[in-house]
């Protein structure tokens, strides 16, 4: 980094969140970390603050809230005077603790959608005018390679329901979303990209989903720290990368009438104002 960053990471308390929040400080940013413990938090921010970084900073928000994510969002934007990159990493995965069963948030929407996608939805377009405002802006999705077409007559998943799916589903909306903000933002203002950062690594996620790992956490962290900060991948938007490599994702993100359709969706299940 030429200069030093102020990097949001939600999610930051342990698995990906955490190593990448560990690999931005020994580069220098100035991190704000999310997460739903304040002790947690403290606990990682005393313990970043140890190894000599910079102690980041903190919010506390449960992102099954969408009011909770406003509050998060507006303090975010009365303490900050700039964001450089929000990196929306928290997230359900397709199994316990969050169950197998379908639950609803407390907006009375699909968990999973709710967490996976809509949170991250509202926040960034909460945050987009500080981080249009700190150009050149990085806005980075950590998705799946897990996708499953969404169904706009069904979209909570109120019938058939499979933990499986309805993540596969919200991972192929938060990519989908992505591709749509960065087609409505000059990429030289906000860039815009979603990646799979690796497979089955040993995080509690991955850990509550199956029984073993294929990639290791490193690997995940490197890949999402390139987003985040590599100077070649300035002006690089609306791109989905599986690791390093560009990948495409599942078709029905190029189709421009679903992409459409999940857009105008988000905003209304959000409340979200649209900023173009």
């Amino acid at each position: 980094m030429t200069r030093s960053s102020t990097i949001l990471i939600t999610g930051a308390t342990d698995g990906l969140g955490l190593g990448l929040a560990e690999a931005l400080a020994a580069d220098g940013a100035d991190l704000i970390l999310h997460g739903r413990s304040q002790d947690k938090l403290d606990r990682v921010a005393d313990r970043i603050g140890a190894d000599g970084a910079a102690r980041p900073r903190t919010v506390v928000a449960d992102l099954a809230d969408l009011d909770q994510v406003r509050r998060m969002a507006a303090d975010i934007r009365a303490s900050e005077s700039r964001l450089d990159v929000l990196v929306s990493n928290a997230g359900i995965g397709a199994g316990e603790p969050d169950g197998r069963t379908r639950r609803t948030s407390a907006d009375g929407y699909e968990l999973r959608f709710a967490v996976n996608h809509l949170a991250g939805f509202l926040l960034t377009l909460e945050l987009l005018p500080l981080l249009r405002a700190s150009a050149p802006a990085r806005v980075v999705n950590v998705a799946s390679l897990g996708q499953t077409a969404l169904d706009f007559d069904d979209l909570m998943l109120e019938r058939d329901y499979d933990g499986t799916r309805a993540y596969r589903q919200s991972k192929l909306a938060q990519i989908m979303a992505g591709f749509e903000l960065a087609a409505r933002l000059p990429a030289d203002e906000v860039a815009v990209n979603s990646l799979h950062p690796a497979t089955f690594m040993p995080t509690k996620i991955i850990r509550d989903m199956t029984d073993h790992s294929v990639d290791t956490l490193e690997q995940g962290v490197e890949a999402t720290r390139r987003l985040v900060s590599a100077p070649e991948l300035a002006g690089t938007t609306g791109r989905f990368f599986n690791g390093t490599t560009e990948r495409r994702a599942n078709d029905q993100a190029y189709d421009g009438q679903a992409v459409e359709a999940l857009w105008n969706a988000s905003l209304e299940l959000t409340g979200a104002k649209s900023p173009f």
